[in-house]
């Protein structure tokens, strides 16, 4: 003889058969057990409309699932895209990185090599000619008078004081390159080019 169950609500035994299950509404303890989380948390869910209620204490049970699972699809499709976007930042500052020492390595080569020179190198060999063609400039009225100060020819003035004005200036017009080179400075070929005209 069949046994007659009782539902665990203490309704009755037969039950009522529906296709229909968006008519179906559950409680709050119902769908913390179905979907896994706490009261609080279907609170929370359900007022950012993810769980739907149906009146109070009741909620639809279809509408509530399907809303859940598409926000954790779009959180873990938003999750993959940072990761994804992390790595490619990550590829970006790795080579950015490689082209700086890259770029670094090369200006100290061409350093290495006379072709670039330091900002100390240069300020120091500059300052050393502006010097010089300043001590010539005011040294010129002290000797110049002298020699000027009997003649009378405006050729022969004239001439005289251009020669010691191009001679200071020459100061600054004779450049030599190997008065910039750093301490790095690295001879790469002059050796071996040297070599070759003494033999």
């Amino acid at each position: 003889m069949a046994k007659k169950t009782t539902p665990p609500d203490g309704g009755a035994a037969d039950s009522i058969k529906t296709t229909d299950i968006s008519a179906i509404t559950v409680n709050s303890a119902a769908l913390e057990k179905i979907i896994g989380v706490s009261d609080r948390r279907i609170r929370q869910l359900a007022e950012e409309n993810i769980i739907i209620r149906a009146a109070k204490g009741r909620y639809k049970l279809m509408d509530s699932i399907t809303n859940y699972i598409l926000t954790l699809k779009v959180q873990m499709e938003a999750n993959n895209a940072e990761s994804v976007d992390g790595e490619i930042d990550l590829e970006e500052e790795k080579a950015i990185h490689e082209r700086v020492k890259r770029h670094i390595s090369e200006l100290k080569l061409q350093t290495m090599r006379g072709e670039l020179h330091k900002s100390e190198d240069v300020e120091r060999v500059m300052m050393d000619m502006l010097a010089s063609v300043r001590a010539k400039l005011l040294s010129m009225p002290t000797k110049l008078a002298p020699i000027l100060v009997s003649r009378s020819e405006i050729d022969f003035v004239r001439n005289t004081i251009n020669r010691e004005v191009m001679e200071a200036l020459n100061e600054l017009k004779d450049y030599n390159p190997k008065e910039f080179y750093s301490d790095e400075y690295v001879a790469v070929g002059d050796e071996e080019s040297d070599e070759r005209e003494e033999n």
